[in-house]
């Protein structure tokens, strides 16, 4: 049963040092500014990569101080606090996960300016993970009833043919799309024998596992530092290949070509706030490294039994957790967040599937039916979710013993789509993450009639190809001087049109190609009113005597 969480008001009282606070806390520090931010800025290159750039300008991401790092001296100074241990920092809210005693972190505030030469506060505000303890300063956090949403049971893609076939990702790859190009992080607990297994060889001999490192122990060992074989799994639904005729073995994942970067941001020893913020930290170096898409099959909402920290059902709204503001944020600097529903049989998602900008994934059993164990949305978060859904349940995956056998839960459904998603942008690199997702979601079978069970339904994405393609191939004339303005579109645009032209045909389409208006415009003004029009993405085909030009719009 989710328990009720009251909300949190700010109260002026002292308190004396009790046993409570004698008791290790988790808190987030927020620092007050950053160092050479004017020097960062005007030479990204100094904390971004060449790719991290390149996908930044070919999407319009804005570069900005959240991308500088955090000032060493500050994290420097707080090591050497007393009672204060530093587990993980966000460059993106500037923020420093530490461990210590209540009184400890107290104490901080008063003793900051002792701790930099010259003399100096650095900390804004500390946010506890236990709610309870911000008399002073609010915040949240969370994790998710198991663990991993799983549960284990004992080109031709063997049995695993049903779990592409079912959103039509194997059409992809016949048109031969199968993720080159594009970068994978998968976030985990863990990789065993990824770096040996004949599963993994083709994925090994082409060079496409580019990065891995363990956030949790600091070190870059991702095959042997684990007690779960999870991301293994995890990883076969997307990178795993088996051609092997004299066995009859026969397996492919939904982006063979992709690249990957493995991290692991589980601790599998026990459950903790910071687990939280080692994903934030993680996600941070993926962005700066040029990753593309993020797979995450780990939520939060419950801790460990008993926990101070759990957060209650309507902490899942979409900005609250730590982890859901880092994956809000990770959207805005241009990556397309892959994450699982949970497995909370009847009850609702964790973060960061709450998050409105992250294309949360559902499961369905191998006939397209929802799967009983798949956690379903609710009113508190700010969009339907899950977003869509893909089978989960007994889907096929490689096991750590080169085996291929059967496993259920959503953290399956969410690489599966993943490697699918990889696929979709190796044709169509120029959309923008949005402009992906909401593609998605429109091509769904339920898209009409969404609900907190399937969300939008199971996405088609023939369909989205057959839909972009001649959008994204049109021969437009390089006379043409038509503009469409503003694009992103709030509440109307207009179109602007050659001095030689003196009108044209607007038709305006939504992303099923299904016409929602006729316009007949002049050279003059020509403001096209949209304040109907629901949020997402539409063609706009221009008509005039001489050419035909299609423009993708964006509403907000």
């Amino acid at each position: 049963m989710k328990k009720v969480v009251l909300p949190l008001y700010l109260m002026a009282f002292s308190f004396s040092i009790s046993a409570q606070e004698a008791e290790t806390e988790e808190a987030w520090l927020y620092l007050s500014d950053k160092a050479n931010v004017t020097t960062y800025l005007a030479n990204p290159i100094s904390m971004l990569t060449q790719k991290a750039i390149d996908r930044k300008n070919r999407h319009n991401v804005v570069i900005d101080e959240r991308d500088v790092p955090i000032n060493e001296k500050y994290i420097s100074a707080l090591k050497n606090a007393t009672g204060i241990t530093v587990m993980a920092k966000s460059k993106w809210s500037n923020a420093v996960h530490v461990r210590g005693k209540k009184c400890d972190i107290d104490a901080l505030l008063n003793s900051q300016e002792s701790l930099l030469t010259p003399q100096k506060e650095f900390i804004d505000k500390v946010v506890f993970a236990d709610r309870s303890k911000n008399i002073t300063f609010k915040g949240e956090n969370k994790k998710q009833t198991s663990k991993f949403e799983t549960v284990v049971t004992t080109y031709d893609y063997g049995n695993a043919a049903n779990q592409i076939e079912m959103f039509n990702g194997d059409k992809l790859h016949q048109e031969g799309y199968t993720g080159s190009g594009v970068t994978i992080a998968i976030m985990d607990g863990g990789f065993p024998n990824v770096n040996t297994m004949k599963g993994f060889e083709k994925l090994r001999n082409d060079g496409h596992i580019i990065d891995d490192y363990d956030f949790v122990n600091r070190d870059n060992d991702v095959y042997t530092n684990t007690f779960t074989d999870h991301g293994t799994h995890v990883l076969s639904a997307m990178a795993g290949y088996f051609n092997d005729d004299v066995a009859k073995k026969y397996y492919v994942g939904t982006a063979p070509d992709a690249s990957y970067y493995l991290y692991i941001t589980e601790d599998s020893n026990d459950e903790n706030p910071v687990e939280e913020s080692y994903w934030v930290e993680a996600v941070e170096r993926a962005d700066s490294l040029g990753v593309d898409i993020i797979n995450t099959s780990l939520g939060y909402d419950d801790f460990d039994p008993g926990s101070k920290y759990d957060y209650n059902e309507s902490a899942m709204d979409g900005k609250t957790a730590f982890i859901t503001q880092g994956a809000n944020i990770a959207f805005e600097k241009g990556l397309l967040l892959v994450t699982a529903a949970g497995n909370a049989w009847g009850a609702s998602i964790g973060a960061p599937a709450d998050a409105p900008n992250t294309l949360t994934i559902g499961a369905v059993d191998y006939k397209g039916d929802y799967a009983m164990f798949s956690s379903a949305g609710t009113g508190y978060q700010s969009t339907i979710k899950p977003d869509v859904v893909a089978q989960g349940a007994n889907v096929y995956v490689i096991k750590d013993n080169d085996a291929i056998g059967t496993t259920s839960g959503t953290s399956f459904s969410s690489p599966i789509l993943a490697g699918g998603v990889a696929c979709l942008w190796q044709v169509f690199p120029d959309l923008t993450n949005l402009e992906l997702m909401d593609y998605i979601r429109e091509s769904s079978s339920q898209y009409e009639t969404p609900d907190f069970m399937m969300g939008h339904g199971i996405p088609d994405f023939e369909m989205v190809f057959n839909k972009i393609y001649p959008l994204a191939t049109d021969n437009v004339s390089n006379i043409s001087e038509i503009q469409v303005y503003p694009n992103p579109i709030e509440n109307q645009f207009q179109v602007q049109l050659p001095a030689q032209i003196d009108g044209a045909t607007l038709s305006l389409f939504n992303i099923l190609g299904k016409r929602i208006s006729t316009y007949v415009i002049s050279n003059k003004s020509n403001p096209i009113d949209t304040t109907t029009l629901i949020k997402g993405v539409y063609i706009l085909k221009v008509e005039t005597p001489k050419e035909i030009n299609t423009f993708r719009l964006i509403k907000q």
